[in-house]
């Protein structure tokens, strides 16, 4: 598995900057819609070998002004540029901004209250490890007839790269995989021991799905977005969700799903109309 995330973002980046949104002219010999090696350079005014050496890894502690230079030069957005930071801190292979400290799989009565107070909206905590710590009667009614619940302790990842049901459930499949692992790289990755455990465990029960993402997916999931799920009562959901991180000490991170549209209102609607289900804890 790739142990150079710092050049993966930089080249997944370059990748998707097209030469028009930084003023360059397309041209009809492009083989690829994103900037070349050499125009990147050129707009972060370093050379086109050092920009190499970045995304091959050879070079992995670029300097503050340097990095500034190919943020601009990228179009990075302030979260993506705090996150390229990150990455520079974390090319040391024992960096472990966690320390040894086990995952957090406690609820604080405050944050308790909030998903009490956001009933009956799908709403979710989970920690580091993508394990379900505590959640809506809401995202109960939603996930429950999937699967998604089964066990004593669920854990998103694992049920979305490893379930066979999860295939059926998320039409967009792919993208759903793919946020996941994002997710699971962010931090120390490998350099956290709860977290190496996992991602040996999804090596073997995931396989390529799991191993293949870890190489080509940036440690940078998206915050919010939309998504489709084909829910076995309520039928074709199109669901809008927002991630909010708690602090640090939590390392905790809430996630609200919301109907991004009319149908998908509707159905919840109907859903949420059934017989209410009390707020499910499962954190052990």
């Amino acid at each position: 598995m790739s142990d150079n995330e710092l050049g993966l973002f930089l080249r997944i980046r370059r990748e998707a900057v097209t030469p028009a949104e930084v003023g360059l002219p397309t041209g009809p010999r492009r083989r690829a819609a994103g900037l070349r090696r050499s125009e990147v350079a050129a707009l972060a005014d370093v050379s086109v070998e050092y920009v190499t050496r970045l995304e091959q890894g050879r070079d992995r502690r670029p300097s503050p002004q340097v990095l500034a230079a190919l943020a601009n030069a990228l179009r990075l957005t302030r979260t993506e540029r705090v996150h390229l930071h990150r990455l520079t801190k974390a090319a040391d292979p024992g960096f472990n901004c966690r320390g040894h400290i086990g995952p957090t799989d406690e609820v604080r009565p405050t944050v308790q209250a909030l998903l009490d107070r956001l009933d009956p909206t799908a709403a979710v905590l989970l920690n580091q490890l993508s394990d379900i710590l505590a959640h809506t009667a809401g995202y109960e009614r939603l996930v429950r007839p999937i699967g998604l619940l089964d066990g004593a302790q669920p854990n998103l990842a694992r049920f979305v790269l490893t379930d066979a049901r999860a295939r059926g459930t998320y039409p967009d499949w792919d993208h759903m995989a793919d946020e996941q692992v994002a997710a699971l790289k962010q931090g120390p990755f490998r350099a956290y021991p709860p977290m190496a455990a996992l991602a040996d465990e999804l090596t073997i029960t995931a396989g390529d799905a799991f191993t293949r993402r870890v190489d080509t997916v940036p440690s940078l999931p998206t915050a919010s977005g939309v998504f489709r799920l084909a829910h076995p009562e309520a039928g074709m959901l199109r669901l809008a969700y927002e991630t909010l991180e708690l602090p640090a000490d939590d390392d905790q991170r809430l996630i609200v799903h919301l109907p991004a549209d009319t149908a998908t209102s509707d159905a919840l609607d109907r859903l949420n109309s059934q017989q209410p289900q009390p707020l499910r804890l499962v954190a052990g």
